[in-house]
Protein backbone atom coordinates (compact mmCIF):
# COMPACT_ATOMS: atom_id res chain seq x y z
CA UNK A 1 0.00 0.00 0.00
CA UNK A 2 1.58 3.27 -1.17
CA UNK A 3 1.94 6.45 0.89
CA UNK A 4 -1.04 8.82 0.75
CA UNK A 5 -0.86 12.58 1.21
CA UNK A 6 -2.16 14.31 4.31
CA UNK A 7 -4.88 16.02 2.31
CA UNK A 8 -5.96 12.78 0.64
CA UNK A 9 -5.96 10.90 3.96
CA UNK A 10 -8.09 13.52 5.66
CA UNK A 11 -10.51 13.56 2.74
CA UNK A 12 -10.92 9.78 2.83
CA UNK A 13 -11.54 9.80 6.58
CA UNK A 14 -14.17 12.54 6.35
CA UNK A 15 -15.87 10.94 3.35
CA UNK A 16 -16.78 8.04 5.66
CA UNK A 17 -18.10 10.24 8.48
CA UNK A 18 -21.80 10.91 9.04
CA UNK A 19 -23.30 13.26 11.58
CA UNK A 20 -24.46 11.61 14.81
CA UNK A 21 -28.21 12.15 14.97
CA UNK A 22 -28.90 10.59 18.38
CA UNK A 23 -30.33 13.14 20.80
CA UNK A 24 -30.43 13.70 24.52
CA UNK A 25 -31.69 16.34 26.90
CA UNK A 26 -29.26 18.23 29.15
CA UNK A 27 -29.69 21.04 31.63
CA UNK A 28 -28.35 24.48 30.76
CA UNK A 29 -25.51 24.11 33.27
CA UNK A 30 -24.25 21.02 31.40
CA UNK A 31 -24.83 22.25 27.86
CA UNK A 32 -21.64 24.26 27.27
CA UNK A 33 -20.05 23.22 23.99
CA UNK A 34 -22.88 20.88 23.04
CA UNK A 35 -24.57 20.94 19.63
CA UNK A 36 -28.21 21.97 19.54
CA UNK A 37 -30.35 19.27 17.90
CA UNK A 38 -33.45 21.34 17.07
CA UNK A 39 -34.48 24.89 16.29
CA UNK A 40 -35.18 26.81 19.49
CA UNK A 41 -38.37 28.87 19.42
CA UNK A 42 -38.86 31.68 21.92
CA UNK A 43 -41.46 30.78 24.52
CA UNK A 44 -41.93 34.44 25.47
CA UNK A 45 -40.96 37.89 24.29
CA UNK A 46 -37.89 39.64 25.67
CA UNK A 47 -38.47 42.00 27.27
CA UNK A 48 -41.99 40.72 28.02
CA UNK A 49 -43.19 44.31 28.53
CA UNK A 50 -41.98 47.79 27.68
CA UNK A 51 -39.38 48.53 30.33
CA UNK A 52 -37.20 51.31 31.60
CA UNK A 53 -33.57 51.17 30.49
CA UNK A 54 -32.41 53.60 33.19
CA UNK A 55 -33.16 54.82 36.70
CA UNK A 56 -35.25 57.98 36.54
CA UNK A 57 -38.83 59.11 36.02
CA UNK A 58 -41.51 57.78 33.68
CA UNK A 59 -43.20 60.72 32.00
CA UNK A 60 -45.29 61.80 29.05
CA UNK A 61 -42.94 63.25 26.42
CA UNK A 62 -45.40 66.07 25.80
CA UNK A 63 -44.99 67.17 29.44
CA UNK A 64 -41.23 67.68 29.15
CA UNK A 65 -40.97 69.40 25.79
CA UNK A 66 -40.31 72.71 27.56
CA UNK A 67 -37.99 72.55 30.59
CA UNK A 68 -37.50 73.19 33.40
CA UNK A 69 -40.89 71.87 34.48
CA UNK A 70 -42.28 70.53 37.77
CA UNK A 71 -44.26 67.26 37.85
CA UNK A 72 -46.23 65.48 40.55
CA UNK A 73 -44.78 62.14 41.66
CA UNK A 74 -47.70 59.70 42.03
CA UNK A 75 -45.76 56.50 42.88
CA UNK A 76 -42.77 54.35 42.09
CA UNK A 77 -41.96 51.24 40.05
CA UNK A 78 -38.97 49.14 41.18
CA UNK A 79 -37.79 46.25 38.99
CA UNK A 80 -40.26 43.38 39.33
CA UNK A 81 -43.11 45.60 40.54
CA UNK A 82 -45.39 47.36 38.07
CA UNK A 83 -47.04 50.67 39.03
CA UNK A 84 -50.71 49.79 38.85
CA UNK A 85 -52.09 53.23 38.04
CA UNK A 86 -51.74 55.42 34.97
CA UNK A 87 -49.69 58.55 34.37
CA UNK A 88 -51.79 61.57 33.47
CA UNK A 89 -50.60 64.93 32.15
CA UNK A 90 -48.44 66.69 34.72
CA UNK A 91 -47.67 63.46 36.59
CA UNK A 92 -44.69 61.13 36.80
CA UNK A 93 -43.64 57.82 38.41
CA UNK A 94 -40.23 57.21 39.98
CA UNK A 95 -38.90 54.20 38.03
CA UNK A 96 -35.87 51.93 38.15
CA UNK A 97 -33.98 49.98 35.49
CA UNK A 98 -35.93 46.96 34.28
CA UNK A 99 -39.29 47.99 35.72
CA UNK A 100 -42.39 47.94 33.47
CA UNK A 101 -43.29 51.28 31.91
CA UNK A 102 -46.49 52.58 33.57
CA UNK A 103 -49.62 53.09 31.49
CA UNK A 104 -49.81 56.61 30.12
CA UNK A 105 -46.03 57.17 30.14
CA UNK A 106 -43.93 56.94 26.98
CA UNK A 107 -40.51 58.28 27.98
CA UNK A 108 -37.88 58.03 30.73
CA UNK A 109 -36.08 61.08 32.04
CA UNK A 110 -32.86 59.94 33.71
CA UNK A 111 -32.39 60.90 37.33
CA UNK A 112 -29.30 62.99 36.53
CA UNK A 113 -31.63 65.46 34.77
CA UNK A 114 -33.98 65.88 37.74
CA UNK A 115 -34.08 67.50 41.18
CA UNK A 116 -36.28 66.34 44.05
CA UNK A 117 -38.37 69.21 45.40
CA UNK A 118 -40.36 67.28 48.00
CA UNK A 119 -41.99 63.91 48.70
CA UNK A 120 -44.29 64.25 45.69
CA UNK A 121 -42.67 66.91 43.49
CA UNK A 122 -39.75 66.69 41.04
CA UNK A 123 -38.11 69.27 38.79
CA UNK A 124 -37.27 68.09 35.28
CA UNK A 125 -34.29 70.15 34.15
CA UNK A 126 -33.78 68.46 30.75
CA UNK A 127 -36.48 66.71 28.76
CA UNK A 128 -36.37 63.68 26.50
CA UNK A 129 -38.06 62.72 23.24
CA UNK A 130 -40.79 60.11 23.02
CA UNK A 131 -39.46 56.58 23.62
CA UNK A 132 -36.08 57.65 25.01
CA UNK A 133 -34.65 55.07 27.46
CA UNK A 134 -37.64 52.79 26.90
CA UNK A 135 -37.01 49.19 25.85
CA UNK A 136 -40.12 48.19 23.91
CA UNK A 137 -41.74 44.80 24.41
CA UNK A 138 -40.03 42.22 22.18
CA UNK A 139 -37.00 44.42 21.47
CA UNK A 140 -34.67 41.40 21.81
CA UNK A 141 -37.01 38.72 20.44
CA UNK A 142 -40.72 37.99 20.24
CA UNK A 143 -42.58 34.86 21.30
CA UNK A 144 -42.51 32.41 18.39
CA UNK A 145 -39.23 33.67 16.90
CA UNK A 146 -36.66 31.02 15.93
CA UNK A 147 -33.70 32.40 17.87
CA UNK A 148 -31.26 29.46 17.79
CA UNK A 149 -30.94 26.86 15.06
CA UNK A 150 -30.34 23.13 14.84
CA UNK A 151 -26.57 22.65 14.67
CA UNK A 152 -25.58 25.70 16.71
CA UNK A 153 -22.76 25.08 19.20
CA UNK A 154 -23.89 26.26 22.61
CA UNK A 155 -21.53 28.91 23.91
CA UNK A 156 -21.94 31.69 26.48
CA UNK A 157 -24.11 33.91 24.29
CA UNK A 158 -26.37 31.12 23.03
CA UNK A 159 -26.87 29.65 26.50
CA UNK A 160 -27.77 33.08 27.82
CA UNK A 161 -30.42 33.64 25.16
CA UNK A 162 -31.77 30.09 25.66
CA UNK A 163 -32.23 30.83 29.34
CA UNK A 164 -33.92 34.14 28.46
CA UNK A 165 -36.38 32.16 26.32
CA UNK A 166 -37.27 30.19 29.48
CA UNK A 167 -35.61 26.87 28.54
CA UNK A 168 -34.23 25.03 31.60
CA UNK A 169 -32.90 22.20 29.42
CA UNK A 170 -32.03 21.70 25.75
CA UNK A 171 -32.13 18.87 23.23
CA UNK A 172 -28.61 18.27 21.94
CA UNK A 173 -26.81 15.76 19.77
CA UNK A 174 -24.99 12.97 21.53
CA UNK A 175 -21.28 13.60 21.88
CA UNK A 176 -18.94 11.43 19.77
CA UNK A 177 -17.38 8.71 21.95
CA UNK A 178 -13.64 8.14 21.47
CA UNK A 179 -12.03 4.99 22.87
CA UNK A 180 -8.25 5.15 23.29
CA UNK A 181 -6.04 2.07 23.48
CA UNK A 182 -2.29 2.08 24.13
CA UNK A 183 -0.45 -1.03 23.01
CA UNK A 184 2.92 -2.55 23.76
CA UNK A 185 4.72 -4.75 26.29
CA UNK A 186 7.06 -1.84 27.05
CA UNK A 187 4.32 0.41 28.46
CA UNK A 188 3.22 0.91 32.04
CA UNK A 189 0.78 3.52 33.41
CA UNK A 190 1.89 6.72 35.17
CA UNK A 191 2.67 6.12 38.83
CA UNK A 192 4.15 2.68 38.15
CA UNK A 193 7.63 1.44 38.99
CA UNK A 194 8.90 0.54 35.50
CA UNK A 195 11.71 -1.92 35.02
CA UNK A 196 14.82 -1.06 33.04
CA UNK A 197 13.14 -1.95 29.72
CA UNK A 198 9.81 -0.16 30.17
CA UNK A 199 8.52 3.37 29.60
CA UNK A 200 5.53 5.32 30.87
CA UNK A 201 2.43 5.36 28.64
CA UNK A 202 1.72 9.06 28.05
CA UNK A 203 0.09 9.46 24.62
CA UNK A 204 -3.44 8.61 25.64
CA UNK A 205 -3.78 11.53 28.00
CA UNK A 206 -2.89 14.06 25.33
CA UNK A 207 -5.17 12.42 22.73
CA UNK A 208 -8.03 12.38 25.25
CA UNK A 209 -7.47 16.06 26.05
CA UNK A 210 -7.66 16.98 22.36
CA UNK A 211 -10.83 14.91 21.88
CA UNK A 212 -12.53 16.39 24.93
CA UNK A 213 -11.62 19.95 23.98
CA UNK A 214 -13.38 19.40 20.65
CA UNK A 215 -16.59 18.15 22.23
CA UNK A 216 -16.11 14.38 22.40
CA UNK A 217 -16.04 12.03 25.37
CA UNK A 218 -13.09 9.70 25.86
CA UNK A 219 -12.79 6.19 27.23
CA UNK A 220 -9.39 4.98 28.42
CA UNK A 221 -9.07 1.32 27.47
CA UNK A 222 -5.75 1.05 29.24
CA UNK A 223 -2.77 -0.82 27.82
CA UNK A 224 -2.96 -3.92 25.65
CA UNK A 225 0.10 -6.15 25.68
CA UNK A 226 1.48 -7.57 22.44
CA UNK A 227 -0.91 -10.50 22.08
CA UNK A 228 -3.93 -10.90 19.85
CA UNK A 229 -6.06 -11.89 22.83
CA UNK A 230 -5.29 -8.65 24.68
CA UNK A 231 -6.04 -6.52 21.63
CA UNK A 232 -9.23 -8.46 20.86
CA UNK A 233 -10.44 -7.92 24.42
CA UNK A 234 -9.99 -4.19 23.97
CA UNK A 235 -11.88 -4.26 20.66
CA UNK A 236 -14.76 -6.06 22.40
CA UNK A 237 -14.89 -3.41 25.12
CA UNK A 238 -14.84 -0.67 22.47
CA UNK A 239 -17.80 -2.13 20.59
CA UNK A 240 -19.75 -2.89 23.77
CA UNK A 241 -19.17 0.64 25.03
CA UNK A 242 -20.75 2.22 21.95
CA UNK A 243 -17.66 4.09 20.78
CA UNK A 244 -17.75 5.94 17.49
CA UNK A 245 -13.96 6.16 17.12
CA UNK A 246 -11.21 3.80 18.27
CA UNK A 247 -7.76 5.35 18.49
CA UNK A 248 -4.94 2.84 18.89
CA UNK A 249 -1.50 4.02 19.92
CA UNK A 250 1.39 1.98 18.57
CA UNK A 251 1.47 -1.46 17.02
CA UNK A 252 -0.08 -0.48 13.69
CA UNK A 253 3.02 -1.25 11.62
CA UNK A 254 3.79 -4.68 10.17
CA UNK A 255 6.64 -5.89 12.37
CA UNK A 256 6.55 -9.22 14.18
CA UNK A 257 5.24 -7.53 17.34
CA UNK A 258 2.92 -5.05 15.63
CA UNK A 259 -0.36 -6.93 15.91
CA UNK A 260 -2.99 -4.18 15.92
CA UNK A 261 -3.63 -3.98 12.19
CA UNK A 262 -3.76 -7.73 11.62
CA UNK A 263 -6.03 -8.28 14.62
CA UNK A 264 -8.47 -5.59 13.51
CA UNK A 265 -8.53 -6.86 9.93
CA UNK A 266 -9.18 -10.37 11.21
CA UNK A 267 -12.14 -8.98 13.18
CA UNK A 268 -13.62 -7.50 10.00
CA UNK A 269 -12.07 -4.04 9.73
CA UNK A 270 -11.94 -2.70 6.17
CA UNK A 271 -8.52 -1.08 5.90
CA UNK A 272 -8.71 2.14 3.88
CA UNK A 273 -5.07 3.22 4.03
CA UNK A 274 -1.90 2.77 6.01
CA UNK A 275 1.14 5.07 5.93
CA UNK A 276 0.97 8.78 5.16
CA UNK A 277 3.58 10.99 3.52
CA UNK A 278 4.10 13.09 6.65
CA UNK A 279 6.58 13.59 9.45
CA UNK A 280 5.95 12.78 12.26
CA UNK A 281 3.16 10.25 11.88
CA UNK A 282 3.97 8.20 8.80
CA UNK A 283 2.67 4.80 10.06
CA UNK A 284 -0.94 5.96 10.47
CA UNK A 285 -3.79 3.57 9.76
CA UNK A 286 -7.46 4.23 9.04
CA UNK A 287 -10.28 1.75 8.57
CA UNK A 288 -13.90 0.94 9.45
CA UNK A 289 -15.14 -1.88 11.66
CA UNK A 290 -18.91 -1.81 11.15
CA UNK A 291 -19.91 1.69 12.39
CA UNK A 292 -16.59 2.20 14.19
CA UNK A 293 -13.95 4.56 12.79
CA UNK A 294 -10.48 3.18 13.56
CA UNK A 295 -7.47 5.47 13.68
CA UNK A 296 -4.19 3.68 14.30
CA UNK A 297 -1.67 6.28 15.45
CA UNK A 298 2.09 5.76 15.81
CA UNK A 299 3.42 4.96 19.25
CA UNK A 300 5.71 7.97 19.54
CA UNK A 301 3.93 10.58 21.69
CA UNK A 302 4.51 13.57 19.44
CA UNK A 303 3.38 11.63 16.37
CA UNK A 304 0.10 10.71 18.05
CA UNK A 305 -0.54 14.31 19.11
CA UNK A 306 0.20 15.71 15.65
CA UNK A 307 -2.06 13.06 14.09
CA UNK A 308 -4.79 13.96 16.57
CA UNK A 309 -4.76 17.58 15.41
CA UNK A 310 -4.69 16.66 11.72
CA UNK A 311 -7.15 13.75 11.62
CA UNK A 312 -8.99 13.14 14.90
CA UNK A 313 -10.18 16.73 15.33
CA UNK A 314 -11.71 16.96 11.82
CA UNK A 315 -13.38 13.56 12.28
CA UNK A 316 -14.93 14.61 15.60
CA UNK A 317 -16.16 17.84 14.01
CA UNK A 318 -17.80 15.96 11.15
CA UNK A 319 -19.52 13.52 13.53
CA UNK A 320 -20.88 16.54 15.40
CA UNK A 321 -22.25 17.93 12.14
CA UNK A 322 -19.72 20.72 11.70
CA UNK A 323 -17.03 21.63 9.22
CA UNK A 324 -13.49 20.62 10.07
CA UNK A 325 -11.75 23.32 12.12
CA UNK A 326 -9.62 25.73 10.11
CA UNK A 327 -6.34 25.34 11.97
CA UNK A 328 -3.86 26.88 9.56
CA UNK A 329 -2.64 30.48 9.76
CA UNK A 330 -0.16 32.45 7.64
CA UNK A 331 3.18 33.28 9.26
CA UNK A 332 6.78 34.05 8.36
CA UNK A 333 9.84 32.02 9.23
CA UNK A 334 12.08 33.24 12.00
CA UNK A 335 15.04 31.13 10.84
CA UNK A 336 16.45 29.39 7.77
CA UNK A 337 15.22 25.85 6.97
CA UNK A 338 16.75 23.22 4.68
CA UNK A 339 15.01 21.58 1.74
CA UNK A 340 12.37 18.97 2.54
CA UNK A 341 11.94 15.41 1.24
CA UNK A 342 8.75 13.74 -0.01
CA UNK A 343 6.99 13.84 3.37
CA UNK A 344 5.00 16.84 4.58
CA UNK A 345 6.75 18.07 7.71
CA UNK A 346 5.16 19.43 10.89
CA UNK A 347 7.84 21.20 12.91
CA UNK A 348 7.24 22.03 16.56
CA UNK A 349 7.77 25.78 16.86
CA UNK A 350 7.55 28.81 19.09
CA UNK A 351 5.57 31.85 17.98
CA UNK A 352 6.56 35.48 18.19
CA UNK A 353 4.45 38.38 17.00
CA UNK A 354 5.71 41.36 14.99
CA UNK A 355 4.54 44.89 15.85
CA UNK A 356 2.36 44.73 12.72
CA UNK A 357 0.66 41.58 14.04
CA UNK A 358 2.34 39.05 11.74
CA UNK A 359 3.25 35.71 13.31
CA UNK A 360 6.88 34.61 13.32
CA UNK A 361 7.44 30.84 13.47
CA UNK A 362 10.62 29.63 15.16
CA UNK A 363 11.01 25.85 14.74
CA UNK A 364 13.02 24.00 17.37
CA UNK A 365 16.34 22.64 16.12
CA UNK A 366 15.62 19.07 17.26
CA UNK A 367 12.39 17.45 16.11
CA UNK A 368 12.58 13.83 17.29
CA UNK A 369 9.05 12.47 17.66
CA UNK A 370 9.69 11.12 21.15
CA UNK A 371 10.44 14.57 22.61
CA UNK A 372 7.29 15.57 24.46
CA UNK A 373 8.95 18.43 26.33
CA UNK A 374 9.43 20.32 23.08
CA UNK A 375 5.78 19.74 22.15
CA UNK A 376 4.71 21.15 25.52
CA UNK A 377 6.78 24.27 24.81
CA UNK A 378 5.47 24.70 21.27
CA UNK A 379 2.89 27.24 20.21
CA UNK A 380 2.39 25.92 16.70
CA UNK A 381 3.40 23.39 14.06
CA UNK A 382 5.24 24.89 11.09
CA UNK A 383 4.20 23.12 7.89
CA UNK A 384 6.78 22.22 5.26
CA UNK A 385 5.35 20.96 1.98
CA UNK A 386 6.78 17.85 0.32
CA UNK A 387 9.91 18.62 -1.73
CA UNK A 388 9.97 22.22 -0.44
CA UNK A 389 13.04 24.19 -1.49
CA UNK A 390 15.36 25.64 1.19
CA UNK A 391 13.64 28.53 2.96
CA UNK A 392 15.12 31.73 4.36
CA UNK A 393 14.30 33.69 7.47
CA UNK A 394 11.44 36.02 6.58
CA UNK A 395 9.91 33.71 3.96
CA UNK A 396 6.14 33.11 4.22
CA UNK A 397 4.97 29.82 5.73
CA UNK A 398 1.87 28.16 7.16
CA UNK A 399 1.39 27.14 10.78
CA UNK A 400 -1.14 25.22 12.85
CA UNK A 401 -1.73 26.99 16.16
CA UNK A 402 -1.66 24.68 19.15
CA UNK A 403 -2.76 27.20 21.75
Amino acid sequence: MSLVSVEDARGRILANAETIEERESVGLADATGRTLAEDLVARRSQPPFSASAMDGYAVRASDVENTPVELTVIGQAPAGHRFEGAVASGETVRIFTGAPLPDGADTIVIQENTETLGPDRVLISQGAGKGVYVRPEGLDFAAGDVVLQNGDILDAGRLTVAASMNYPSLTVRRRPHVAILATGDELVPPGSDPNADQIIASNGYGVAAIAQADGATSLDLGIAVDTRASIESAIDRTLQGGADILVTLGGASVGDHDLVQDTLVARGMELDFWQIAMRPGKPLMYGRLDHLHVLGFPGNPVSSLVCSHLFLRPLIARLRGHAAPDLERPAVLGKDLPANDRREDYLRSKIERRPDGDLIALPFDRQDSSMTRIFAQSDCLTIRAPFAEPAKKGDPCRVILLR
